[in-house]
């Protein structure tokens, strides 16, 4: 069983971790849940939704998906370096990794996504690009898969990679079926993102 190690933090986005925790959790057999924060409190997102997290002492599984939301909390974070060193270590252990919106941004700052390919939030992607030069950001992607290494667009967007994630792991009719289920629209295409033209 693979754990979702979810890192949350202040202000992070809601639909960016909920809507691939919707997806994942419908498959209890393959995925355990569980959220996280580097001293264990309740956090809140941007939305005031409150999670109450464990802290990151207590990741203890062997293989785990490394799941890091983006949200207006990741301005702060890219500069803190406890939080920056703990993410490096643990993405270093984790069979995958998994960004959404702005947490490609926030784990840039490892220096792992360096000469790889990624993607993040449209209307955030100059400032990312600032951040972390040497990382190669496409910019009309829906979501990357570079390697063990997954990253999506905007907000909604980690709903499509979580389903194109199922794909990989468990076959495109288990995802597609599982889009039909949350009466979900799945862009299937991790190249298309139309969003991308409102940030030219």
């Amino acid at each position: 069983m693979l754990e979702i190690v979810t890192i949350l933090y202040d202000d992070f986005e809601t639909l960016d971790v909920f809507g691939p925790i919707e997806v994942f959790g419908s498959f209890k057999d393959v995925f355990k849940i569980n959220y996280y924060s580097i001293n264990g409190d309740i956090v809140s997102s941007s939305q005031a939704v409150e999670i109450n997290t464990k802290d990151f002492s207590q990741i203890t599984a062997k293989e785990y998906v490394l799941f890091i939301p983006g949200g207006i909390g990741t301005r702060q974070l890219i500069n803190d370096k406890n939080l920056i060193a703990k993410l490096t270590k643990l993405a270093i252990d984790a069979k995958y990794i998994f960004t959404v919106c702005t947490g490609s941004s926030l784990f840039s700052q490892t220096n792992l996504l360096n000469g790889k390919k990624a993607t993040s939030n449209k209307k955030a992607l100059n400032w990312t690009k600032s951040i972390a030069p040497n990382v190669i950001w496409i910019d009309r992607a829906r979501w990357v898969k570079d390697g063990n290494i997954y990253s999506s667009s905007g907000v909604s967007a980690g709903i499509d990679m979580s389903l194109g994630f199922i794909a990989d792991l468990l076959g495109y009719q288990v995802a597609k079926q599982k889009s039909i289920e949350i009466e979900y629209s799945w862009q299937e295409d991790p190249n298309i993102d139309e969003f991308a033209d409102f940030y030219k």
